[in-house]
């Protein structure tokens, strides 16, 4: 992924809402199949990880996409910005 999409997706993400919460159980299983869903369903998505969490933002954000196979947007702060293109069909266009 190129700068200039990344870009494009962190402007993309300003909007959109926080979708997920990591909390004090960590990053597990069921945390990998939820965000695979939402990434299916949405190519875009937002996670919060909360003070309580073992993990920090970036460790949880490497954790995640190394399991899921998905690029990390970007970190800031306690959130996280995940993206991973529809294979059968793609809604967000990076090509421009």
């Amino acid at each position: 992924m190129t700068s200039k999409q990344r870009a494009k997706l962190r402007a993309m993400a300003n909007s959109l809402e926080t979708i997920m919460q990591i909390g004090k159980g960590g990053v597990t299983e069921q945390t990998y199949k939820a965000v695979e869903e939402a990434l299916l369903a949405r190519e875009l998505i937002k996670i919060r990880v909360l003070e309580n969490s073992l993990y920090t933002a970036k460790e949880a954000a490497a954790e995640i996409a190394e399991n899921v196979g998905c690029d990390v947007v970007q970190v800031l702060g306690t959130r996280i910005t995940l993206y991973k293109p529809n294979p059968k069909k793609p809604v967000i266009n990076l090509d421009d």
